[in-house]
């Protein structure tokens, strides 16, 4: 009798929705907005060379594909929740590692922020899916990427000033937020996800399930919107830094120029209204199409410097639009029965991306200077655009419900 008293908050958690979603992704954005304009600069100062620093970004992101694939497989014994707290934690293990080692381990901090972001990208997808409604992913990604807009926004340029001041200043800052993110994980109560049904053979092993997921055509092609996209973005914070340093336009325009261009995340509500407005077909080719136009200028007009950055912003703004609008193919075409194994295909991308995109980028650099990577860049970019003009039309409208007789 006496839990009558006890508020009904404190016996029942609230069933998380898409403000606490977007919360816990606000604190991810300042973990890793942060560091995003220094570790490029942390690994050219370490390396002194872009195409080492390639040879090395290749490495990790294989390392983190074989990590993303494991999760499933060990989500048979470790349960989701703590799956996301191990992942959390390496943020703060990987801060950790860059302030007590210095520049000379900087590449173990960058493996374990890797491994944090895939490890954290999977879980968090699957809560979404379980917990978010279908109609409602939209309005779930765009207030995602405006609570994220902060992070993304005065993170970079933080970092470079910070790191100027003091180089651990920016890692002690990414360390506490993680810690912040956990905190919030925990506030919200989302357990180990919802159970669709009762389990009747033992889960599959990590690679049993890509069978299911090469059977359906709009997964791989919701899958390599998600993957040319990020190959983008990893062209844009990598390289573009470093263009910056070796055309001497200095080390603090890339944190600068990124935070500028994360700005923009604020304006992701408008940028929903259009892809509604039109379609989500339109709004991805449009996204990428365009682009893939900038990213060829910028590797043409490589002899004005300050040119070539401004055509890269202006493409990093379509990456945004992509951002909003480039998941939902995939995320729309999930079965619900599938949600973990489909979750962590899906987070895949970002460690394809980041071994295909160092990868070409160290071939190209074997032929061609820096800029010949930004106009390869735009070349996927331009494939994935014509890819987009096979989705159906009517792709994440409304149904219209005719009247019953």
């Amino acid at each position: 009798m006496a839990t009558r008293y006890i508020p009904l908050w404190t016996r029942f958690a609230p069933a998380p929705g898409v403000r606490g979603f977007a919360t816990l992704q606000g604190f991810e954005a300042i973990t890793r907005g942060i560091l995003i304009s220094v570790f490029p600069l942390e690994m050219y100062r370490a390396l002194q060379d872009a195409q080492t620093v390639s040879q090395v970004y290749f490495m990790i992101g294989i390392t983190s594909l074989l990590a993303g694939l494991m999760v499933p497989w060990l989500n048979r014994f470790l349960p989701r929740r703590w799956m996301y707290t191990t992942g959390a934690s390496l943020y703060v293990i990987g801060s950790s590692i860059a302030i007590l080692g210095g520049t000379e381990t900087i590449m173990f901090a960058l493996l374990c922020n890797t491994l944090a972001t895939v490890i954290t990208f999977v879980c968090f997808n699957a809560y979404v899916l379980d917990y978010i409604a279908r109609s409602d992913l939209g309005r779930a990604e765009s207030m995602r990427m405006f609570y994220s807009a902060l992070g993304w926004t005065m993170g970079p340029v933080l970092g470079v000033t910070l790191m100027a001041l003091w180089r651990p200043a920016p890692f002690v800052v990414a360390g506490i937020s993680a810690l912040c993110m956990l905190s919030v994980f925990w506030s919200m109560r989302l357990g180990n996800g919802k159970l669709i049904s009762r389990a009747r053979a033992p889960a599959p092993n990590p690679l049993a399930f890509l069978g299911r997921f090469f059977a359906q055509p709009r997964l791989i092609a919701g899958w390599l919107f998600a993957v040319i996209r990020s190959c983008g973005w990893w062209v844009y914070v990598v390289y573009l830094p470093i263009f910056a340093v070796q055309s001497g336009l200095g080390e603090a325009t890339g944190g600068i120029v990124l935070s500028l261009t994360n700005g923009t995340l604020f304006l992701t509500p408008l940028m929903l209204r259009f892809v509604q407005a039109s379609s989500i077909r339109t709004a991805v080719r449009f996204g990428f199409f365009a682009s893939g136009t900038l990213f060829i200028l910028a590797g043409v007009g490589q002899w004005l410097p300050w040119g070539a950055v401004a055509a890269l912003m202006a493409a990093s703004f379509c990456l945004i639009l992509l951002d909003v609008c480039g998941g939902l193919p995939f995320l729309m075409a999930v079965k619900p029965s599938e949600r973990t194994e489909m979750s962590a295909v899906y987070s895949s991308f970002r460690d394809v991306s980041g071994i295909l995109t160092p990868g070409v980028a160290w071939l190209v650099l074997l032929a061609a200077p820096l800029p010949g990577v930004f106009m390869a860049c735009g070349a996927g970019l331009w494939l994935a655009g014509a890819i987009a003009g096979r989705l159906h039309p009517r792709l994440g409208r409304a149904r219209i419900r005719l009247p019953v007789v």
